[in-house]
């Protein structure tokens, strides 16, 4: 889609967080956006934004042209297209950070000829009019979203086209393949099918062999984008709370020395060597006939249907209690780290604490490191390349990229049963189409509406 959009409504919106700040931006893109921020800025040397140079940045006064009153002190500039973000007209408004301000601006700008943009339109405009591909586009709302440096580090790598680059390759090897078999059905007459067997058959497993590669990361990449749900297990009193708020370093959770203090389960996530890891302190299991702090560990219970990774702990200078032992007979199939919390009270548990059991002491600081090396050992152990160039991150590419591999294996069985070319040739179009999905080289705008749903409004 590299056309530009013709006709289309000049958009406007908030860029940045509404709130107190000491800087807020409002964005306006499309083909009256120069004239509108013309009609509402005024410089002290009478300087005319429509008369500035493209990425010129002009201090000067938002005015409300009816009354003639300042509305505030800015900066403005203009993009001219196709060099702006989204390959139209843009101007952005630098004005002070508060609510007030930026919502009376936006208010002149919406009364001046723009309507407020719909979400992620900015970043969809910059898509239909060529500037970006699709993945490039979904990669925006990756960098927002990023919860380590790891992660925006690889939505960085999907926007600057690492990606879209390796499905181009594959793309330009489908169109050969669909360009040989087209010469063998428009010209029966010379018979070349077997040698079109042959090539379309080697070009299609180096196809595949490329995409398992790309698909090998994408666990690693569903990491990086949404963490790993690890939830703190345990009997009451066993010191829950307390590592929760090791791990975050901070007092996040209230901890006392009487048992269930832990009603609700309390959420935060840690970033451990750039992967997230949303930690969930939960309320102690046990027998209760409090219901409020019954509701609390049927919550717990239930967590285990929903996490990737569990902690248990417990008091080693307790005995193991029937309930321990029920919930470790629950976590036989679960990814669970056991922490034995406490080895300060007793004197010879650096020989009584075995495998797969961690020691630790919250009082002195004791064993927090050694849990988080074995949770990220645990996370990536022998799993996923963690030093790729790039990581496969959204679902939607995941899907199509399986869905192409998919056709093709399709392909490969129908040579195989010495089907005709052109049977085959559908089976090759069909994994041409999912490819090009994920950039948006083919596909409607109902499933396009729907990414960009997901955005915010100004961006």
């Amino acid at each position: 889609m590299n056309v530009l959009l013709q006709n289309e409504d000049t958009i406007a919106a908030v860029a940045t967080g509404m709130g107190g700040a000491g800087i807020g931006i409002i964005r306006i893109s499309g083909s009256n956006a120069i004239e509108i921020g013309n009609r509402i800025f005024v410089n002290p040397s009478e300087k005319k934004l429509i008369t500035a140079k493209s990425h010129e940045l002009i201090y000067g006064h938002i005015i409300d042209p009816m009354t003639k009153k300042d509305i505030d002190e800015v900066l403005i500039s203009k993009m001219k297209a196709p060099h702006s973000y989204t390959a139209e007209d843009v101007v952005e408004i630098n004005c002070h950070g508060g609510i007030v301000s930026l919502r009376k601006i936006l208010k002149l700008v919406i009364q001046s000829g723009a309507r407020l943009a719909e979400p992620g339109e900015f970043t969809k405009r910059a898509f239909l009019n060529g500037r970006i591909d699709l993945a490039q586009a979904e990669a925006v709302i990756d960098i927002i979203n990023a919860k380590t440096e790891k992660s925006l580090e690889s939505s960085m790598a999907q926007l600057e086209g690492k990606l879209s680059q390796k499905l181009e390759a594959l793309d330009v090897i489908l169109i050969e393949i669909l360009s040989h078999m087209e010469v063998n059905i428009d010209y029966p007459e010379y018979d070349i099918e077997e040698i079109s067997f042959s090539f379309v058959n080697q070009q299609i497993k180096t196809i595949i062999n490329k995409i398992e590669e790309i698909l090998e990361v994408a666990e690693t990449g569903k990491i990086y984008r949404e963490g790993i749900t690890t939830a703190i297990l345990g009997e009451p009193n066993v010191g829950k709370s307390s590592l929760l708020n090791t791990l975050l370093m901070e007092n996040k959770a209230i901890v006392t020395d009487i048992p269930g203090t832990t009603r609700d389960t309390i959420e935060e996530y840690i970033n451990i060597e750039g992967v997230p890891f949303k930690i969930i302190d939960t309320a102690g299991i046990r027998k209760t006939d409090n219901l409020v702090e019954k509701i609390g560990v049927e919550k717990s219970r239930a967590l285990l249907d929903q996490t990737n990774l569990v902690i248990f702990m417990r008091d080693i200078s307790q005995e193991l209690s029937d309930e321990e032992i029920a919930l470790l007979e629950l976590l036989k199939n679960k990814q669970t780290i056991y922490v034995a919390n406490k080895t300060d009270v007793i004197s010879d548990a650096k020989t009584a604490i075995k495998e797969p059991w961690i020691p630790m002491s919250l009082i002195e600081d004791e064993g927090i490191e050694m849990l988080k090396k074995e949770m990220i050992k645990m996370v990536f152990e022998g799993t996923v390349n963690q030093d790729a160039d790039y990581l496969l991150t959204n679902a939607r590419h995941i899907q199509l990229l399986e869905a192409t591999k998919n056709s093709l294996e399709n392909a490969i069985k129908t040579m195989a049963s010495q089907m005709p070319i052109e049977l085959v040739s559908i089976d090759v179009m069909e994994a041409l189409e999912n490819l090009r999905g994920i950039t948006g080289k083919a596909i409607g705008m109902d499933i396009i509406d729907q990414i960009f749903k997901n955005f915010c409004i100004g961006k």
